[in-house]
């Protein structure tokens, strides 16, 4: 019998675009469009003068959906990269991928107050009891808890049908002669 606190499931899915004001504003609408929930505008807490970036400045815009939402999210969206990732995509506990132009979503329509514009995906994973490392008393650092990279693949490849693309290491020989 398979142990249920081993199953990994998909805790969210998170959409997000970098940006300050007009492209700030044109994320927000993007974002709404493709997820149907109401973006958020996430805000600078630190100072870096050098992209003159202060404590308080609007610079980017996410979304988060979790459940089943998650699921259809990814659905939608995996197909706009050839549903293929590359191995350093994936993490421990999350991947990430990033969306070029919003027009190479099938069925997704040009948006002219938006223009051409990209945003990056991110799917975190957990498992039951991460809620420990969570609360505030009795708070517990599981490594049990960590989702590995390996298993991050095995459920892409297995509920999306992912392929994952290898880094081939020097020397070695290509098979497919």
């Amino acid at each position: 019998m398979e142990n249920k606190m081993r199953e990994i499931r998909l805790e969210k899915v998170i959409l997000n675009i970098g940006g300050t004001s007009e492209k700030l504003e044109k994320g927000v609408i993007l974002l709404q469009k493709i997820s149907g929930k109401k973006a958020i505008k996430v805000k600078a807490t630190k100072r870096i003068p050098t992209w003159s970036v202060r404590p308080g400045l609007e610079v980017g815009t996410k979304v988060t959906l979790r459940g089943k939402e998650a699921m259809e999210i990814l659905k939608k969206l995996l197909p706009a990269i050839d549903n293929t990732l590359k191995e350093r995509q994936i993490q421990d506990n999350f991947f990430s991928f990033g969306i070029h132009e919003y027009i190479e979503i099938p069925g997704m329509e040009y948006i002219r107050e938006v223009g051409i514009m990209g945003f990056e995906v991110t799917g975190v994973f957990s498992r039951a009891g991460k809620s420990v490392e969570m609360k505030k008393i009795k708070r517990g650092k599981a490594k049990r808890l960590v989702v590995t990279q390996k298993e991050i693949e095995d459920y892409l490849i297995d509920k999306f049908g992912t392929e994952i693309l290898r880094k081939k290491i020097q020397g070695e020989e290509d098979d497919s002669e």
